[in-house]
């Protein structure tokens, strides 16, 4: 089997700095709507407060979730910030270190009602068509027939891998976010670390360091990073067993937030605030607190089963087995269902080259939030359509349990 993106072996610190970006926007998923959340707390206990006075206009109404459905962005990149630089020499003082690669590909999917979450990640090696995209100085680039997706943005910056995005998907992108490396690390602390799960022992000592054995951790800072930075540690050693990797970690991220009192401890949400505003550089619609608040809303009350994570799928390169391109068949079901608003039922593996195993569920925790009381309950009698998807699209829901396959069994 092909272990897409081992053309050559990158150098350790190159590694590093790519998964960085990995690692920042694993944390966006959940941060925007973190901020979003804060917002809505402060401003919730600040209106509770106010005081009507005689003759004066009455408050709006409240303002509840987004309407429709949202399509969210987040990209994470390889940029050498000056805070960062002196950390990695080997790829921030040579020729390159002004190149910026779209890394880390993510689109979050929020469903009209009745709401659904489903995070989509795209393989950074995915070989398609990149259209003609505009600069920041209103020059236009030439569109390009076949080219790396993690390539995008240094064509044309965010907007231009929204512009892919959407070119593959057919989705439109409301909003995007790219994500600086620096801010997993802080994130990460300030909610006190991230548990995770791991099956086999991952030992990685070349090109990351990593060596967890068996059983649950308690991921913080560089750790996290390297967890999500291993590749050779888990499955196969591909990227897109990394991929599934990744996506156990973004799932018990979301666990944690949601239920472990996260939400509800206003001295985290200032903190997790503090950081994001200075981490994310968004698209001009997430600079409405409005707009985050209405996305919080949208989601805070997701039942795990209906946060999905999927992959992109996708088949072989003819033209080089390091590659991918899309698998058009299986991504039309997936979007289709996306568009139909139907439950997804996953039938692929859990994870994509091996990356993480299912495991027998423990007490998993619900969501804690209780449903909003200006929301409005669906008058719908009919269950909901299910889309039964292909067993090429591998993933898993924020209510399975996974571990990591680690590349040593004993």
């Amino acid at each position: 089997m092909a272990r897409h993106g081992q053309l050559r072996s990158p150098r350790p610190v190159s590694q590093l700095f790519k998964i960085l970006a990995v690692a920042v926007a694993s944390v966006l998923v959940a941060v925007v709507g973190v901020v979003g959340f804060t917002v809505y707390s402060f401003t919730t206990d600040y209106v509770s407060n106010a005081v009507a006075l005689p003759g004066e206009d009455s408050v709006p109404p409240d303002i509840g979730a987004i309407q429709g459905g949202y399509n969210l962005l987040i990209v994470g990149t390889d940029e050498c910030l000056p805070d960062f630089a002196a950390m990695f020499p080997g790829r921030c003082s040579g020729s390159d270190d002004g190149s910026i690669n779209n890394d880390v590909d993510i689109v979050v999917h929020i469903s009209d009602n009745p709401r659904r979450v489903t995070v989509i990640s795209f393989p950074r090696d995915l070989m398609l068509p990149i259209p003609s995209c505009t600069r920041d100085d209103g020059t236009k680039t030439s569109a390009m027939s076949k080219q790396p997706l993690n390539s995008t943005y240094s064509v044309a910056g965010l907007g231009c891998v929204a512009q892919t995005i959407t070119s593959l998907t057919g989705m439109q992108i409301q909003g995007a976010a790219k994500i600086t490396w620096g801010g997993v690390i802080q994130i990460t602390d300030a909610i006190g670390g991230v548990d995770v799960c791991v099956s086999g022992r991952i030992y990685d000592p070349t090109n990351t360091g990593l060596d967890l054995g068996p059983g649950m951790h308690t991921l913080v800072g560089l750790e996290a990073l390297e967890f999500l930075r291993t590749r050779h540690g888990v499955g196969d050693g591909s990227d897109l067993g990394r991929i599934s990797n990744q996506q156990q970690y973004m799932s018990r991220l979301a666990q944690k937030l949601i239920s472990a009192g996260t939400l509800s401890d206003p001295t985290t949400l200032l903190r997790l605030a503090s950081i994001a505003v200075k981490n994310i550089t968004p698209s001009k619609s997430l600079t409405n607190p409005i707009t985050l608040v209405q996305l919080a809303t949208a989601m805070k009350d997701v039942p795990y089963s209906d946060i999905v994570f999927v992959q992109y799928p996708t088949l072989t390169d003819p033209s080089n087995p390091n590659k991918v391109v899309p698998n058009t068949s299986a991504a039309s079901a997936l979007f289709t269902a996306l568009e139909n608003n139907e439950a997804l039922q996953l039938t692929g593996k859990v994870g994509q080259n091996g990356g993480v195993v299912e495991v027998t569920p423990s007490a998993t925790p619900t969501p804690t939030s209780t449903p909003s009381t200006t929301s409005t309950p669906s008058t719908s009698t009919t269950p909901n359509p299910t889309a039964t998807l292909p067993s090429s699209i591998s993933g898993q829901t924020a209510a399975q349990e996974t571990c990591s396959d680690g590349n040593l069994k004993k």
